[in-house]
């Protein structure tokens, strides 16, 4: 079985599933098996720690000979530790969350497939002139990081597939099941990208407490907030706030970041409860699909599912056209 696509052709994969670069929790290991499964698999670069990229790079080159990439945080990175990945040869380079123009340079030298993730329509513009080969398209709905004024995937995706022509579109945010990917299909993108689902697998390097705590998720049980991202001292901008599932902390501290800031007791006794993973405080990185997180699975094997969940929805729909 395979799924053929505009991604399929360019990247030489089975199907057109992309697991998110999810920054220090999609490693070597989780990317070698989506890969291995069909998908392309990404590892989550984030700041390009060197260390943990080195290690996560070795893993994924060793354990797969799949076409697989490396995904970075434009506003955090810079050209030396895009080159640096690409010394470890990768089929592609996703660049997300700020301006991706310079960065993307390396990478087309390189020859790697370059996937740039918008947010809104002057990315997306920014994006092509940059040169993307491929670009993502991510609603609201996401998990982990968005943008602040973004809107829901199914409306966002359309916009993005007209304006990129030719341009290869994948849809992110609010996808973990085959139904999903159909419907992305069948809005004209060339495949998707998943983050929460992914998370729930062996191989993804979440603690196993977070991976219990999405089984027993739904959709409604998450919020976009920065209140969490204050309390770690992570500076991402705040045009890109995160989705995490609700906990005590948020309850607590909701619609008082500024006061959070100021408040080192406060900030202190997040820093304590984080070192011991407590979810009554750290972030659970969670899309508004999260119900269809149900168990936690291997990765590879959870591609083939996705893929003939696909199928059988796009037949479904083909048999009801007629």
């Amino acid at each position: 079985m395979t799924i053929p696509t505009a991604l399929t052709d360019l990247l030489s994969i089975r199907y057109p599933i992309v697991s998110a670069a999810m920054g220090g929790e999609a490693g070597g290991a989780l990317a070698a098996a989506v890969s291995a499964g069909g998908g392309l698999g990404l590892v989550g670069g984030g700041r390009g720690d060197r260390e943990w990229v080195e290690r996560e790079l070795r893993l994924v080159t060793e354990s797969t000979t799949a076409p697989w990439g490396i995904g970075f945080l434009s506003w955090a990175v810079d050209r030396s530790a895009v080159e640096h990945a690409l010394s470890y040869r990768p089929t592609a380079v996703l660049l997300s969350f700020g301006d991706p123009t310079s960065l993307a340079v390396p990478v087309r030298a390189a020859g790697a497939t370059l996937i740039i993730q918008v947010t809104d329509g002057d990315e997306a513009r920014r994006a092509l002139d940059a040169g993307a080969d491929i670009l993502v398209a991510q609603g609201s709905d996401a998990g982990g990081h968005c943008a602040r004024d973004g809107i829901g995937t199914m409306s966002f995706v359309p916009t993005v597939v007209d304006l990129a022509g030719d341009v290869p579109v994948l849809a992110a945010g609010g996808i973990a099941d085959g139904r999903a990917v159909a419907a992305a299909l069948a809005l004209g993108a060339a495949g998707v990208v998943i983050g929460t689902r992914f998370q729930a697998t062996h191989e993804a390097l979440v603690p196993a407490e977070l991976s219990k705590a999405l089984v027993g998720a739904v959709g409604a049980d998450t919020e976009v907030n920065r209140t969490l991202d204050i309390a770690r001292g992570a500076d991402w901008p705040p045009r890109y706030p995160a989705r995490t599932l609700r906990n005590e902390f948020l309850e607590r501290w909701r619609g008082r970041d500024a006061e959070l800031s100021a408040d080192e007791a406060a900030l202190s006794a997040y820093r304590e409860a984080a070192a011991r993973t407590d979810l009554a405080a750290v972030p659970v990185w969670a899309g508004q699909a999260v119900d269809r997180v149900t168990a936690i699975t291997s990765a590879a094997e959870l591609v083939g599912e996705l893929a003939a969940e696909t199928e059988a929805a796009l037949r479904r729909i083909t048999v009801r056209d007629r």
